[in-house]
């Protein structure tokens, strides 16, 4: 009986030796396996955000990385005349002090071939020239844009079926800073387009007020040349 006990262990002995290797080889391949499929898993989600981030600069402006250049450097500017302010330095005159003598030529012959305002020519034109200085005052709110794409998600860049419209509401700072830009524009436009005085003792020697307005500029460009005809008029000496 204890012949066969002995026996009976030893060959469990030998089973559990033979057995081990085997499933040590099969849990490795196990433990192999879920690592390739974590690795696919997350391969697979990089290259959906790959994916998305390409569509999302596909729809951008095909000068976008320029314009965020451009703001960016805006920032930087204001940054370092917040800077200037707060150490009571002039920031123009720190500014000079950092541009060497070729780059100071050779922005001034780039303002040279700038083509200076010529004034009202038509409509069109004024309003072309109002919309870039408007443009060119504006200051973006980096900080609120990246906040907005957050809260938005895919929605901040709409298609077809987005409902996103009509669902922005501004900020009471972006109202203040619209009402303000408006009130200067009226006060500047109040100045040009004021009403001249109407003088009750001058000579009547027009029709109407369009007929006026020419006469005033035919006085302007040819009136001392014509006054000595004019008072012979009146006086009833002309020949």
């Amino acid at each position: 009986m204890a012949a066969v006990v002995f026996q009976v262990s030893a060959t469990v002995t030998e089973e559990e030796t033979t057995d081990t290797p085997a499933s040590q080889k099969r849990e490795a391949r196990l433990r192999q396996f879920r690592e390739l499929h974590f690795k696919r898993n997350e391969a697979r989600k990089l290259n959906h955000q790959e994916v998305v981030e390409e569509d999302k600069r596909l729809k951008l402006p095909s000068n976008w990385e320029a314009k965020k250049a451009r703001l960016e450097w805006e920032l930087t500017e204001d940054q370092k005349k917040k800077e200037c302010a707060d150490r009571g330095e002039d920031y123009d005159r720190v500014k000079l002090l950092e541009i060497t003598a070729d780059d100071a030529e050779r922005w001034e012959r780039k303002k040279k071939k700038k083509n200076p305002d010529t004034g009202f020519a038509g409509y069109a034109e004024a309003q072309f020239r109002q919309y870039q200085r408007l443009t060119k005052q504006i200051r973006p709110d980096l900080e609120g844009y990246e906040r907005q794409r957050e809260e938005c998600g895919e929605d901040f860049y709409p298609t077809s079926n987005s409902l996103i419209h009509g669902t922005h509401v501004p900020t009471k700072e972006g109202i203040d800073r619209m009402v303000e830009d408006v009130e200067k524009q009226i006060e500047k436009r109040a100045k040009y387009s004021r009403r001249r005085a109407y003088n009750d003792d001058a000579d009547i020697d027009y029709i109407n007020e369009r007929n006026a307005k020419f006469n005033k500029k035919a006085e302007r460009f040819y009136g001392k040349y014509t006054a000595e005809i004019k008072q012979n008029l009146e006086r009833g000496t002309a020949v």
